[in-house]
């Protein structure tokens, strides 16, 4: 079995893999301060109740492999990896690690290992040109060329940021429940804000995604759309340009970039 851990900066995503099938996945808030001992701990709940893993921290674990946009989980993941699976193979994204996608950026260190794992998925599923839409803390926009190159992105404030702005600066506004209102026009001041953030970012999705596509291919139509992460599903029946939807790229890049690499460890 593989594990896959996926560190976003408000939530990490873990995957349980048999071959290429994904059997489990759990969510868990993502916190800087947890120290390697208590993710271990953290782990042996969620793995230990698992039919297909035994009751000891590792068992039936035979391979990790991780990302992170969170430096601080990643030094901490990093010690679980050695303390608690040290007979494992471990693949930390990083700069050296191999993943089959050139990175033609000014500073291919800038880009998050996310987006570049996201690419991974994207060119092994779908092939390119492709455009990565992830939903997240951040809205990202990630652009793959039809060779399967990392060519730059969009970052965008995510939805949950944006209803905690309206929520602290409006003085007559707070947060509210991020769930569709019964229509475009808002009857009470809680639809109103559920309609801007809902078709205010598939509006935002439709826009960018239309403008990257001129800039991507000579016929836009060639470009497949991608859309994950955790906030995906608010948008997916209002933005228009998305065409597939896959909540588990990220983990499915994961082991596609594990299998790329555990040969060489």
């Amino acid at each position: 079995m593989l594990l896959t851990i996926d560190v976003g900066n408000s939530h990490t995503v873990l995957g349980l893999f048999d071959g290429e099938e994904i059997v489990e996945h759990w969510r868990i808030s993502t916190d800087s301060r947890r120290t390697a001992d208590e993710l271990a701990v953290l782990l042996q709940g969620l793995m230990g109740m698992h039919p297909l893993l035994g009751m000891e921290l590792g068992d039936g674990i035979e391979g990790i492999a991780i990302c992170s946009t969170v430096p601080a989980v990643l030094h901490e993941l990093r010690e679980v990896t050695r303390r608690y699976y040290g007979d494992v193979p471990a693949i930390l994204v990083e700069p050296g690690v191999k993943t089959g996608v050139p990175v033609l950026m000014d500073n291919p260190k800038e880009v998050g290992a996310d987006r570049i794992i996201n690419a991974v998925a994207a060119v092994e599923l779908y092939g390119g040109p492709a455009i990565v839409v992830d939903l997240g803390t951040a809205t990202t926009f990630d652009a793959i060329s039809a060779r399967g190159e990392y060519t730059g992105g969009v970052i965008a404030p995510g939805i949950e940021i944006s209803v905690e702005a309206l929520g602290v600066k409006g003085a007559q506004l707070r947060k509210i429940e991020l769930a569709r209102p019964r229509s475009v026009i808002g009857k009470n001041t809680v639809e109103a804000m559920q309609s801007g953030i809902v078709y205010g970012f598939a509006g935002q999705i439709d826009g960018v995604v239309s403008r990257m596509k001129k800039e991507l291919a000579a016929n836009p139509d060639d470009v497949t759309v991608i859309a994950t992460g955790g906030l995906a599903p608010m948008v997916l029946q209002d933005a228009t340009v998305i065409d597939e939807h896959e909540p588990w790229l990220t983990l499915i890049g994961l082991r596609l970039v594990y299998e790329r690499n555990v040969a060489r460890l």
